[in-house]
């Protein structure tokens, strides 16, 4: 224990992620001291029955209650049951499902006890990220972008690119790799967009029994209704300027605007919103980015793809072009994130939450058999 806590030396952790799409537990494993990515390991993936989808979206937007303690069961016992497997792991970042975000008002809720997960893999968990950067007047998300930077150096940039996570919710990273570290003024820009896959699940859930447009098939076949695209960006949240954040729910009002639409036109009009609202936020970059990398299950809608390549004005790929794993990502963010708050480092700085000053956020819960 006092190897991962110290000022020094790699360490092997696990991080987990369950994302507001809905889809699953996502872990992986990182090398890491904090500061650099020494390599990549074991990675896992548990999805959810369509039962426990329903238990979850039952708890979306609440901040108490059965429906919160129901989530938090049940993905406590989802994560045991897929990290028991990282036999080698040293330290796990537990993020928990977010249910509720409301940085401004009551805070940010993630269900999920990480001092019971300690106890059940007999290991440290780090969890609770969000909380102390909302504290101190930060949006409490979005976290990836330190260990953005950390992937900008392990793949060579040299320069500024944008890391866009297309999740429930789409947000990017601006990153300057000429900075040495994240917490630098000027490394880092970075903020949601607005929603991505979310509005598009809750539309497939709804009509077709689905829980997502696998493939963007349904979307391929439907026509934008430009009415309700320009609607939508005339949302106040547009004109924000960042950092910002969103809940998941925020903009669950665009399914009212694809009402009265077709199943495919509303799919089209649903994915291009998405695509807009990464066209507008991209306008916020300090400097026009070398290209767009891109993370979360969206790089695997061709259409939406499509979309934005026609409205950015530079490359757009899948990270995995880079050499990297776009469906582990965010997971192996909380493992590297672990490290820092194992280590007392920041895990985000006023670029890319509006926190008042750098905040090295999360619990670090140590089982009672290594006291």
């Amino acid at each position: 224990m006092s190897r991962i806590i110290g000022k020094s030396g790699v360490v092997r952790a696990v991080g987990a992620m369950s994302g507001t799409s809905l889809d699953g537990v996502d872990a992986a494993l990182v090398d890491t001291d904090g500061h650099r990515i020494s390599g990549f390991g074991q990675t896992a993936y548990r999805a959810y029955t369509d039962a426990e989808r329903a238990v979850l979206r039952a708890g979306l937007g609440q901040w108490s209650g059965d429906p919160v303690v129901a989530v938090a069961r049940l993905v406590e016992a989802a994560h045991v049951e897929v990290l028991r497997g990282f036999e080698t792991a040293e330290l796990f970042g537990f993020h928990g499902q977010t249910l509720a975000h409301a940085p401004r008002a009551q805070g940010t809720l993630q269900a999920g006890d990480g001092a019971l997960l300690a106890e059940e893999l007999g290991r440290p968990v780090v969890w609770d990220f969000r909380t102390d950067d909302v504290t101190m007047g930060g949006e409490g998300a979005p976290l990836a972008p330190f260990f953005h930077f950390a992937c900008a150096k392990w793949i060579g940039a040299t320069r500024p690119l944008v890391f866009l996570n297309l999740g429930g919710v789409a947000n990017l990273t601006y990153v300057d790799p000429r900075f040495d570290h994240p917490e630098d003024p000027g490394a880092l820009l970075a903020f949601d967009t607005g929603p991505a896959n979310a509005p598009v699940n809750d539309l497939m859930q709804a009509r077709l029994g689905k829980p997502m447009d696998e493939g963007g098939a349904v979307a391929l076949n439907g026509t934008v209704e430009t009415g309700a695209l320009e609607l939508f960006l005339a949302e106040p949240y547009f004109s924000r300027m960042p950092p910002k954040s969103l809940d998941r729910n925020d903009f669950s009002e665009m399914i009212e605007l694809v009402r009265e639409l077709e199943d495919a036109d509303a799919a089209a009009t649903l994915t291009a919103m998405c695509a807009a609202g990464v066209a507008q936020g991209m306008e916020h970059c300090p400097e026009p980015p070398a290209r767009v990398l891109v993370t979360g299950g969206g790089r695997h809608n061709p259409v939406l793809m499509q979309m934005l390549e026609v409205s950015l004005d530079c490359p757009v790929a899948a990270v995995e072009e880079a050499g990297l794993d776009g469906d582990m990502l965010e997971a192996q963010a909380f493992a590297y994130l672990a490290v820092r708050v194992a280590r007392g480092l920041p895990t985000s700085a006023p670029g890319t939450t509006g926190v008042s000053a750098c905040v090295g956020g999360g619990i670090l819960s140590i089982p009672e058999a290594m006291d």
